[in-house]
């Protein structure tokens, strides 16, 4: 279901990049989307879904459901309140959050006046996806993965919709972008509501501030809000020092990042979804062996499937993004420079999705301080290195810094837990670590070649292409798996201790 969504995904910014391109307006919308995303991933995705899973999940084993539906309501009560209070304030005081976020548009009135219009239909979907992600944890609790899984496509059929049949017709087709995010986040909540309800958790609403398992919520939320969040705010860090640099950076950076969300949506964020509850059920019952095999089983994973997918992205970095996004507005200049920063983004890919995973096995033990600490620790790195590399190596300085600071703060997560002793190998790491390694070798060998005997390809037809990187992608996949099972990775290398719930 997360595979549907991320292609979904991909079609989406296909369509941004073949009507709007990088420019003056697509700068504008990415830095109006990406506020709310910022918060989204603060609020919902980030620290309110690992401080709310753990308690629903604790609910769940040791209360009746009658108890799981008042804490459901009043902590819908709760965050709905506190969340339409951000967005009224979001949406008056637009241009003095775009200034704040964007500080380079100050100097275009224009640029500072779209994407503050953008802003007042973007902010909005802060709620609506906070309150979706209340629903989808609630889902996920209960073993059910495929709605929430597939409700962010919604959101991109919304904005396709929008931007082909709508914006056309607007006095500025750009603004299509903006009232198509607010249509997606009211649909995405509609599905979760509907969802939750026939499984009989949606009962009355009501402001439980003073509820004990709300309270207990907020007091896990208030550090995990940062430390559950440090890439988001990374990145929202790119984003603002590359308002300062040239126009169409905050978009050559989007572009790259959108590839690099593909393989940590599909496999690092659906792995966490699945992780998550089953960790925090296994701390809730004492079975530490068991939490430390769930953990070590998805670190073999992430080896297994990150490292090549960073490999590959890396050596198909131009070929990739001509394939998807080198139509229309999109122009070789966009392509050269939008390549450069997947190719550093691509570094930190297995950093990011590590990150998914271990803090995770924080939030389940409901330890929301410690990750906020290393995560500060990550941002100062981040920090220090954009200003230190955006000077010689301009927007790809400060993907290449995310990726650093990703390490460093997957590193730090990594040492704690085995420090903790919560976490204790089963795995042979070095002898799994060269067979990967290997593979990827091979896999990586292929793929240039074979991109070679293909020639200047990127300027044929669509089909053309499509079928090209087809090609490549299946050869890589095909070379890289007969890879493992000739290096001896069998099936038992990657099944989990338990089968999720």
């Amino acid at each position: 279901m997360t595979t549907i969504s991320r292609i979904l995904g991909l079609v989406r910014d296909v369509v941004i990049a073949y009507f709007f391109g990088a420019k003056f307006g697509t700068d504008a919308f990415f830095v109006a989307f990406k506020i709310p995303n910022l918060f989204r991933r603060m609020f919902a995705e980030g620290a309110f879904n690992q401080a709310f899973v753990p308690v629903v999940s604790e609910y769940k084993e040791q209360r009746e459901q009658l108890e799981v539906v008042r804490l459901v309501g009043a902590t819908l009560g709760a965050l709905g309140t506190v969340l339409l209070a951000i967005t009224f304030i979001g949406v008056l005081a637009a241009p003095v959050v775009i200034t704040i976020f964007a500080p380079g548009f100050a100097e275009s009135p224009d640029k500072i006046a779209l994407a503050a219009d953008m802003l007042r239909w973007t902010f909005p979907y802060l709620l609506f996806i906070s309150l979706t992600a209340l629903f989808g944890g609630v889902l996920n609790t209960y073993g059910r993965f495929a709605i929430p899984a597939v409700t962010p496509a919604l959101l991109n059929v919304a904005i396709i919709t929008v931007v082909v049949f709508v914006a056309p017709n607007l006095d500025r087709p750009i603004m299509g972008l903006a009232i198509g995010v607010f249509i997606g986040g009211v649909v995405q909540l509609g599905l979760q509501i509907v969802a939750a309800a026939r499984l009989g958790l949606v009962g009355s609403i009501r402001i439980g501030f003073s509820d004990p398992g709300v309270k207990k919520i907020m007091r896990l939320m208030a550090p995990a809000m940062f430390g559950a969040s440090v890439s988001q705010i990374n990145l929202l860090l790119d984003t603002l020092i590359a308002s300062l640099l040239t126009v169409g950076s905050i978009s050559w950076l989007y572009y790259s990042d959108r590839l690099v969300e593909f393989p940590l949506g599909v496999f690092g964020i659906a792995l966490a979804t699945v992780i998550l509850p089953n960790l925090s059920r296994q701390f809730t019952r004492g079975d530490s062996e068991m939490f430390s095999q769930t953990l070590d089983w998805a670190l073999r994973l992430v080896l297994m499937i990150a490292l090549p997918a960073a490999v590959a992205l890396a050596v198909l970095a131009t070929p990739l993004l001509a394939t998807i996004f080198l139509y229309g507005e999109f122009g070789l200049r966009d392509l050269a420079m939008a390549s450069e920063s997947l190719m550093a983004y691509s570094f930190g890919l297995i950093a990011f999705i590590l990150i998914k995973i271990l803090a995770p096995a924080y939030f389940s033990r409901q330890d929301t301080k410690t990750p906020v600490k290393i995560g500060i620790v990550a941002m100062l790195v981040n920090l220090t290195l954009n200003l230190l590399l955006m000077g010689p190596m301009g927007h790809t300085g400060l993907a290449l810094a995310t990726s650093i600071a990703a390490f460093v703060n997957a590193g730090l997560l990594f040492l704690g837990l085995k420090r903790r002793q919560v976490y204790h190998s089963t795995t042979n790491w070095l002898a799994l670590f060269i067979k990967v390694l290997v593979a990827c070798f091979a896999m990586s060998v292929v793929l240039i070649l074979i991109n070679d005997y293909f020639g200047e390809w990127y300027g044929d037809a669509i089909h053309t292409r499509v079928g090209i990187m087809g090609v490549l992608v299946t050869s890589g996949m095909l070379v890289y798996f007969a890879g493992l099972l000739v290096l001896g990775i069998r099936r038992a290398d990657v099944v989990p201790p338990q089968t999720p719930v």
